[in-house]
């Protein structure tokens, strides 16, 4: 069956780092592209970052652009996020989710994961 595992999630102060992983299992990984959503307390699910099924291509909310960096191992069937310069602003639930087609809908995607929590907190 589809599985979309998270992991990385965690505390840390603001100005910090994490970096998320995905890992894929039971679909073609190198044929979806592949996006972060996150989810504040309180608010709708919100698109982050997508990567495209080779990996050159990325687009990003304007909030992470210059912070958050999307990227893939078709490999090893995982996704990644790197997050920097962390702020208050970015705690959420953090989202996996693949799409047959390049979209910021994220109500469009195929699979998710079940998430991880990201705090940023002093």
């Amino acid at each position: 069956q589809v599985q979309l595992v998270e992991s990385g999630g965690g505390l840390v102060q603001p100005g910090g780092s994490l970096r998320l992983s995905c890992e894929a299992s039971g679909f073609t990984f190198g044929s979806y592209y592949m996006n972060w959503v996150r989810q504040a307390p309180g608010k709708e699910r919100e698109f982050v970052a997508a990567i495209s099924r080779s990996g050159i291509s990325t687009d990003y909310v304007d909030s992470v652009k210059g912070r958050f960096t999307i990227s893939r191992d078709n490999a090893k069937n995982t996704v990644y996020l790197q997050m920097n310069s962390l702020k208050p602003e970015d705690t959420a639930v953090y989202y996996c989710a693949a799409g047959r087609k390049y979209t910021t809908s994220h109500e469009e995607y195929d699979y998710w994961g079940q998430g991880t929590q990201v705090t940023v907190s002093s």
